[in-house]
């Protein structure tokens, strides 16, 4: 059975990176540099590439059509991209997302983007158990430190955990996109 792919690219939008509202994602630059390095990848080999794009409400990072909510102008989005609005940490709940893979005859996912301990891991497991099969860049998904753990200590955390049952790890220089 030839598996169909999809890039699924989360929540890299301006509000995250410009430093306004809150600190600038865990190593930014090369979080931006990866998932652009994955987007090539993916149009090379014509892979659907799916932006989703969290609808904050006011006062939020990504407040809903604020300069924030805006998807990272770095990560260059074309007509042919398919872009799906969520407002909690599953990219599947409340939204076409399901629908638009269905249709396309997609059954994996390659996953990047942020929030690692939230929108990315809740993601991950709803498509695990959606029966996708799914592989998370590992070195393509990020974070910021909390009171309890830094960044890279959560990044390290969710990799572990979710390659245990739910993911394929794979690094960006790693990905086969055919």
């Amino acid at each position: 059975m030839r598996i169909d792919i999809a890039l699924i690219i989360i929540d890299m939008q301006v509000g995250v990176f410009d430093g306004s509202i809150v600190p600038s994602v865990f190593r930014a630059d090369n979080l931006l540099a990866n998932v652009v390095q994955l987007i090539e990848k993916a149009r090379k080999s014509s892979i659907p590439i799916i932006f989703v794009q969290h609808k904050g409400d006011s006062g939020h990072p990504l407040e809903y059509q604020s300069r924030g909510w805006h998807i990272h102008p770095e990560l260059s989005i074309l007509d042919e991209d398919l872009v799906v609005e969520k407002q909690t940490p599953d990219s599947f709940f409340n939204t076409d997302l399901q629908d638009n893979l269905v249709s396309k005859n997609i059954n994996r996912l390659v996953i990047a983007g942020i929030q690692t301990e939230f929108c990315i891991d809740t993601t991950c497991r709803r498509a695990f158990s959606m029966g996708y099969e799914v592989t998370l860049v590992e070195d393509a998904h990020s974070t910021w430190d909390t009171d309890q753990l830094t960044a890279s200590q959560i990044i390290n955390h969710h990799n572990s955990s979710l390659s245990e049952w739910f993911v394929t790890l794979e690094k960006v220089n790693e990905i086969n996109l055919h």
